[in-house]
């Protein structure tokens, strides 16, 4: 099948381009910075771009990846991510439509699904996140032109029957955390597989699963993260005591974590459930907490990426961030 791949030279790009040429589809990569699997430079918010890169490339499929995203929130003004989240998206669903794509999937984000209250942790216990919950209130501009996104294509496959997946992937990015520091961007990445992130690698899997099954599901929203140890009985204990609920699913994890100098959670405020994308899609992450404790048991390396010095394709270049 014929891609188009948007955001091909940005972290997840590098990562699907690959992963989609091993299932034997030909790729056509479209990304404001340049790169080894981008064809076409340029951004999604210019319509006549995205036009003419569907229709010279006979594309029959779309996983649209490329966005502005929560870091670029100082970098840009609100319209920026209005033209590339809310406009590139509606650009490319209307010409997918336009040129008879046979299906689309678009990258979301869990991001948009945390309100300022689930942010600053006030509830009782650890809040339990799937795709049922809501309302949803998302906190800054990245969320809520993602969630715009989103809605825009529920809108065009309900009007015209474009099946589209939307997948809100938990956090993978490879540099440390911009709002946290009292951990090392390891320890925080490997606490994380607990309950809010999964591998790049990961990632892509999940968006050639939803490009396989689309026609089949019509339309469908799906949290993407690695799967969580814990159960929901656990959410109040998550918050008052989260090192006793991880010792019984993980005896000897307080002692790995305290010879590599990392400490455990004290308290876990949030829990994204991904059982959803495993019960429909058949898809499950392949990296989880254990693979990370497994890793240190062994002597291994960490089973997930961290690189604090990463700086997005789109920075380097002066670009308008597409990855």
């Amino acid at each position: 099948m014929r891609i188009l791949l948007t955001g091909s030279t940005g972290w997840l790009g590098r990562y699907l381009a690959p992963m989609l040429r091993d299932a034997a589809h030909e790729v056509t990569g479209l990304d404001v910075a340049p790169g080894p699997d981008t064809q076409v430079v340029g951004t999604v918010a210019d319509r006549a771009l995205v036009e003419r890169t569907m229709l010279s490339h006979g594309i029959e499929g779309v996983i649209h990846a490329a966005a502005l995203h929560k870091p670029d929130i100082v970098r840009y003004p609100r319209q920026a991510f209005v033209d590339v989240n809310v406009t590139g998206t509606l650009n490319l669903l209307e010409e997918a439509v336009a040129a008879g794509v046979e299906r689309f999937v678009f990258t979301s984000t869990t991001s948009l699904m945390i309100t300022q209250a689930i942010r600053d942790e006030t509830s009782d216990e650890a809040v339990w996140l799937d795709e049922t919950s809501g309302p949803l209130s998302p906190r800054n501009i990245y969320g809520v032109t993602k969630r715009a996104a989103e809605e825009t294509c529920r809108l065009v496959h309900a009007e015209t029957g474009l099946p589209v997946i939307v997948l809100r992937t938990a956090r993978f990015f490879p540099e440390d955390d911009d709002t946290h520091r009292d951990l090392s961007g390891e320890n925080m990445k490997a606490n994380e597989f607990l309950n809010r992130r999964l591998t790049v690698a990961d990632c892509a899997a999940a968006h050639v699963a939803a490009l396989e099954r689309a026609p089949e599901v019509g339309f469908g929203t799906y949290i993407v993260s690695a799967p969580t140890p814990f159960a929901r009985g656990d959410a109040a204990e998550l918050k008052r005591d989260a090192r006793a609920v991880i010792a019984r699913y993980f005896p000897d994890a307080a002692e790995l974590y305290a010879a590599r100098g990392w400490s455990l959670p004290a308290s876990i405020g949030r829990i994204y459930d991904a059982g959803l994308i495993e019960r429909e899609l058949g898809f499950r992450c392949a990296t989880d907490f254990a693979a990370v404790t497994a890793a240190l048991r062994e002597g291994r390396e960490h089973p997930f990426e961290h690189d604090a010095s990463y700086t997005s394709p789109a920075q380097q270049n002066s670009f308008v961030a597409c990855d």
